[in-house]
Order: C-alpha cells, then sequence, then structure tokens
C-alpha cells in the first residue's frame, strides 16, 4: 500500500505540514489544502494544470524530484520555479510558495536544479 509524505508548504515565514499520498499531483494537493500557486491575477486565468501557462510555480527546495516536462526542465535548469501542476510527488518535499509574483515567478540563478543534491 503506498505511503503517505509529508509536504512542508513555507509561506512567506511560516510552515504547514500536510500529508500527501504517494503520486499526487503537487498543484492538486496544494489546492485542495488550501494553498495556491497562482498570484492573484492567474487564479481564475489558467491552463488548469497542463502545463502550459506557467503561472503555478513553486520553488522546491532540497531534493526536489527530476523535471520530467519540457517547460519544467528549461525552469529548473535556469533558475526559475518549478511548475507544480509537473510534480509527482514521490517523496517528502520541501515547497515555497512565491508569494511575490505577479503572473510568472522571478528568476533565480541560485536556486539552479542539481541532480547531485
Amino acid at each position: 500500500m503506498p505511503q503517505d509524505h509529508t509536504l512542508t508548504v513555507l509561506v512567506d515565514e511560516t510552515h504547514h505540514a500536510l500529508a500527501v499520498p504517494h503520486g499526487a499531483n503537487l498543484r492538486r494537493a496544494l489546492l485542495d489544502a488550501g494553498f495556491s500557486p497562482y498570484a492573484t491575477l492567474t487564479r481564475q486565468l489558467n491552463c488548469g494544470g497542463r502545463g502550459l501557462c506557467a503561472t503555478c510555480g513553486v520553488w522546491l527546495e532540497g531534493k526536489a524530484p527530476a523535471p520530467d516536462h519540457w517547460h519544467d526542465h528549461l525552469a529548473a535548469q535556469f533558475g526559475y520555479p518549478r511548475l507544480s501542476c509537473q510534480v509527482t510527488v514521490t517523496r517528502d518535499l520541501v515547497v515555497q510558495l512565491v508569494s511575490d509574483k505577479r503572473i510568472w515567478g522571478r528568476r533565480d540563478p541560485t536556486r539552479r536544479w542539481n541532480p547531485e543534491r
């Protein structure tokens, strides 16, 4: 029987711990728990989790799963937030919501994906 994983959601300086089933979609898990990966302008106008609009970006801290969607791979490679709609929860994760975005998250070159982490 698949196990639950701990999803730690960082909202500014506050930490929230959620139990999320193995294989859950990160975007859906966040929304179901009342956390939005969207900016105010994109809460109603988004692609619904199909990986097309890039508005559900979040920062993944620590050992994050490797990206497998083309956009998510480029975002991780160049230091942009990862698309929560393209992340499957297969381990405990720490997710930082991007609280200052207008539509998309800003680039942070210190957050480039490193498969060695």
